[in-house]
């Protein structure tokens, strides 16, 4: 997306994720990221630290130019912030307070609605202006529906699973031989893992849920559970945390790993995939030596539209055509109030072939591309792939010599396909180099380009508008009312 400055003159926000073995400053949710303000033509801005995980300064004003001094006052009254921000207890607590709420009389068990804690008898009277309700057994085996979903879209939105969606991935997990499942802020395959297990039909599997929602350290222990940022690799407790995925990922009696991770749709894509290739370097350092070029079995759940992002970042990975839903996603979900078919698929970099897609789901097996594809995505001779992306039977343009939306239409003054009521003329603005201005390469493949720096400006443009990677401190009031105008028209375009 563009941000358009009063003098017209546009501007990207770049994540830096190397600078010379620095080390960050930190905010309540662990080391911060460096960002840089790009404008059209190279000139680069003034660095700055921001958080991570947040991207709106009103979940997390931290702030720092990267040259910036700060006093000492200042950095004792931040470490200050950041330790009244952290969790209340231990992990060790947590566990501690956990089986104690499990041995007391179901009568006994209470959960306050208005704190998301369970409450010990000891506790009721604190709680007694609160909310709060009756706990059974099986609600302590689904904290994810006895919490409530965090809705902060700009910083921690939880969307969770539906069951099918859930158990599809089980069953595809278990069907590829997979005995350990590392799930990285994916807490209903978690909680659907720990319940298959309670059935005693089936080996065994284990499960270690890395999650930044410190309230589900109330119900595992701790070799089930580590608060993790995955937009900073950051464990909150240190190396403790470190020796339980070390130690979860270490392969033993012929147990392979796989990882599920499934973060938040808005945020950058490079900070994760660099997060996500750390959990697998440690998984490849831990296992024998024929594993020593191999890298960790994953997937990744996102929407459809950030797939040139996630494959620049990881290319030996495929997009799958599986449409995932969720339970309390407006749109994300099949249903009266969701779309006909959901933009989130799974991103893998397990092979293609392996992952059978239900046919009773509506899809099928194609044999020239090797892999299923839903029903509506018919095999193109021409192009000799199946090439829709949004679940519709997509159509081949002579002309572009490639495939294309139903609904989209060739246009001649523009040269390419586009929606029937685009602003024509507008194609050219596209094309060129973000960096250098030239109209002869586009800027991942600029030579005057930082190899270390990745700029959002096109890639956001290609993924229907969704803000991936504008950092909101640099913008006024007015700026981010029309991104978020312009975000909207393109979100609305995809569907068409």
């Amino acid at each position: 997306m563009d941000v358009t400055a009063p003098n017209d003159e546009s501007f990207s926000i770049e994540v830096i994720l190397s600078e010379g073995g620095k080390t960050a400053p930190c905010c309540p949710h662990g080391p911060t990221l460096l960002f840089e303000k790009v404008r059209k033509g190279g000139e680069k801005g003034r660095k700055f630290y921001a958080c991570s995980a947040c991207r709106d300064r009103k979940d997390c004003n931290f702030f720092q130019w990267e040259d910036e001094k700060v006093s000492e006052a200042r950095l004792l009254a931040r470490e200050a912030e950041n330790q009244s921000k952290r969790p209340p207890f231990t992990q060790q607590e947590y566990c501690n307070q956990f089986r104690k709420f499990a041995s007391l009389p179901v009568e006994e068990k209470k959960f306050c609605q208005d704190c998301q804690i369970l409450l010990l008898p000891g506790e009721h009277e604190a709680h007694v202006s609160h909310r709060s309700m009756a706990v059974s057994a099986a609600q302590l085996r689904r904290p994810s529906v006895l919490l409530r979903p965090l809705d902060n879209k700009k910083s921690n939105a939880q969307y969770l699973f539906t069951d099918r969606s859930a158990h599809f991935l089980l069953d595809t997990l278990v069907a590829l031989g997979y005995r350990k499942v590392l799930c990285v802020g994916t807490p209903r395959l978690q909680e659907l893992i720990k319940l298959r297990n309670l059935e005693q039909k089936h080996e065994p599997m284990k499960s270690l849920l890395l999650d930044i929602d410190f309230r589900y350290a109330q119900f595992y222990s701790q070799d089930e559970f580590c608060l993790y940022n995955m937009f900073n690799h950051h464990f909150f407790d240190g190396e403790a945390s470190s020796a339980v995925l070390q130690a979860f990922l270490t392969e033993c009696d012929g147990q392979k790993v796989v990882m599920v991770v499934d973060p938040p749709f808005g945020g950058l894509v490079k900070p994760l995939a660099n997060s996500f290739s750390l959990i697998s370097q440690t998984w490849r350092k831990l296992q024998s030596s024929d594993c020593s070029n191999a890298d960790m079995p994953m997937i990744w759940i996102f929407p459809y539209f950030f797939e040139s992002r996630i494959l620049e970042c990881l290319p030996s990975f495929t997009m799958l055509d599986y449409q995932v839903d969720y339970d309390n996603h407006p749109l994300y979900k099949h249903g009266k109030t969701g779309r006909k078919q959901s933009p989130v698929r799974l991103f893998t970099n397990i092979s293609a072939r392996d992952v059978v897609l239900p046919k009773e789901e509506g899809y099928r097996f194609c044999s020239v591309c090797q892999r299923f594809v839903f029903s509506l995505n018919k095999h193109c001779a021409k192009c000799n792939v199946c090439p829709s992306k949004d679940g519709r039977e997509w159509k081949h343009c002579s002309t572009c010599e490639k495939c294309v939306k139903p609904s989209w239409k060739h246009c001649q003054s523009c040269g390419c396909c586009a929606l029937p009521d685009h602003p024509c003329g507008h194609g050219q603005e596209k094309e060129g180099c973000f960096n250098c201005g030239s109209l002869e390469h586009k800027r991942k493949a600029c030579p005057l380009k930082d190899t270390h720096r990745i700029s959002s400006h096109r890639s956001n443009a290609k993924s229907g508008g969704k803000n991936v990677s504008h950092h909101p401190l640099l913008k006024s009031k007015a700026k981010r009312k029309s991104g978020a105008a312009r975000r909207a028209k393109k979100m609305a375009a995809l569907s068409k």
